[in-house]
């Protein structure tokens, strides 16, 4: 049976049917962000002239490494670059004109139509954290992620009502083979929530075997012809693109799969300590990067991508929610304007080692930044715990819950009658109150975002109850959410499909953990 002759047959039944669904766990996920408020921006524009001439000034005369990449030294050599072993140097103006076939905007199709998000323009897509080899809990602590990890991020993601987008590696699943846990993460996404997705960049491959697992949920001609994931290719900074990351670009470019060309830069080790020094550095990495996805394959879209953050200088850690990171996406989000793309910055940031003050105050300066300074694509948007090295569970839900009140600032201030409250005014007059008049009545479900998570309750209330702090508190949201989670239906035949290439695909290749 079908998908669509699933949800055909949900709807029928009569009254027992109709029981059924009133009783039923239900949730809902909110549309991606459309904002209706200005972006934030830090760089006049003289500013951009001079980061943009600097940019170009570097690709020119200092150029940038491919490595042991000798088909995309012949892609830039044909192209016009000069080429000296791996080093390519760029014309004035020669990366910038390749970007200009690259989409302003894309659709990234779910398997669930009504999921679907468009990338660009005012529109902010929120996915989860990605990459951490450890998870934490209230009730494990630190540890290595394991599959079951995984799997359990995926179900908290497709119960999320703010989250837009399942992700991609949530965590890294440790007790599975390197070389075979893609498969098994990606099965995940596909089938425990039919929210949109990532595919693997970890090796050339694996990046085949995401498109061909996608042609097997979606169908080869609908992958051929539609967006149905959207990946992360990291630069290696400052200015080399390896062979890996570059592998999977290529893969994903001729497939007409998107990609996130993102230097990853730690200010002051990968970049220079400076603001405009690294948005210099930042802007040519992607000039060049993206210029290369249009090589591979013209339009292919991209999205302009930048993780960026400070570094302690007594300790050598990474920083996060400070001032200068601001700075840094602010005017990142300007340059990805002027260059008519998509911009990918931000997230739930924080180096505190739990959900504690510290990662509640950065978390709330990066999530806040990256609204201002006219994100599309956030990754990292809730679950990020110890810069990154951790996923964790009641942070994920802590971070969930707080992208709500992203969605209700980036609505803007409504001006139509009803917000108004003329006749609101004029029946309560002066001295009254409002809670018991019309307008009050007719609003008051609506009105104001509501936490799902946080405690409002008076102190007495709050006392006889257990007195929980807000890590308690997500701890039981976490447990709750994974008891009412729901497999989203799929088609047998696919899903029989899905488990016979990654069986045979395991099968092919011995484990290896390297």
């Amino acid at each position: 049976m079908t998908e669509a002759a699933l949800r055909r047959r949900s709807r029928g039944g009569g009254g027992a049917a109709r029981r059924a669904e009133r009783t039923a766990v239900s949730f809902e996920t909110a549309k991606f962000i459309e904002r209706n408020i200005p972006n934030f921006e830090v760089l006049t524009e003289e500013a951009l002239d001079l980061i943009e001439y600097n940019a170009e000034t570097i690709l020119e005369e200092i150029g940038v490494n491919f490595l042991d990449n000798p088909v995309a030294l012949q892609r830039w050599q044909e192209a016009g670059a000069d080429v000296k072993g791996e080093r390519v140097r760029i014309p004035r103006g020669l990366a910038k004109k390749l970007c200009e076939t690259a989409p302003s905007s894309y659709t990234q199709y779910a398997r669930n139509s009504d999921r679907n998000v468009v990338i660009g323009g005012k529109n902010l897509v929120l996915a989860p954290v990605y990459g951490p080899p450890f998870v934490r809990d209230i009730s494990g602590g630190r540890r290595y992620a394991t599959m079951d990890d995984f799997k359990n991020f995926v179900k908290l993601g497709y119960m999320s009502k703010w989250l837009h987008h399942s992700g991609g590696t949530v965590c890294e699943p440790t007790d599975i083979a390197v070389n075979k846990r893609h498969l098994d993460m990606l099965h995940a996404h596909m089938t425990l929530s039919d929210k949109p997705f990532m595919g693997s960049v970890t090796e050339p491959s694996r990046a085949r075997d995401s498109v061909q697992m996608c042609e097997i949920l979606f169908g080869k001609e609908f992958v051929r012809q539609h967006t149905v994931m959207t990946s992360l290719i990291n630069i290696n900074s400052p200015m080399t693109f390896d062979d890996v990351m570059m592998g999977a670009l290529e893969v994903y470019a001729k497939a007409n799969q998107a990609c996130i060309i993102s230097p990853f830069i730690v200010g002051g080790a990968m970049a220079p300590v400076s603001v405009a020094g690294t948005l210099t550095q930042v802007f040519a990495e992607v000039l060049a990067g993206i210029a290369y996805s249009q090589l591979c394959r013209v339009g292919a879209p991209v999205i302009m991508g930048a993780f960026v953050t400070s570094i302690d200088m007594n300790s050598g850690a990474p920083t996060f929610g400070t001032p200068e990171a601001s700075h840094i996406t602010y005017g990142a989000g300007q340059l990805a304007r002027r260059l008519s793309l998509p911009y990918r910055s931000a997230g739930s940031f924080c180096g505190s080692k739990l959900p504690d003050a510290q990662a509640a105050y950065e978390t709330a300066n990066s999530l806040n930044m990256g609204l201002l300074a006219g994100v599309n694509f956030m990754l990292h948007s809730c679950g990020w715990l110890e810069g990154g090295l951790v996923s964790s569970f009641e942070k994920f839900v802590m971070d969930a819950d707080q992208l709500g009140a992203l969605h209700h600032f980036a609505a803007g201030v409504q001006l139509d009658e009803n917000a108004q409250a003329m006749d609101a005014i004029r029946e309560v007059g002066p001295g009254g109150h409002y809670l018991g008049c019309a307008h009050t009545q007719a609003n008051f479900k609506s009105a104001f975002w509501k936490s799902d998570l946080l405690d409002y309750k008076p102190f007495e209330t709050w006392q006889d109850e257990g007195a929980c702090d807000t890590i308690a508190l997500a701890g039981q949201r976490v447990e709750k959410m994974l008891k009412d989670y729901k497999q989203p239906p799929i088609d047998i035949a696919v899903l029989e499909a899905l488990d016979a290439f990654v069986v045979r695909k395991k099968e092919a290749a011995p484990e290896s953990f390297m």
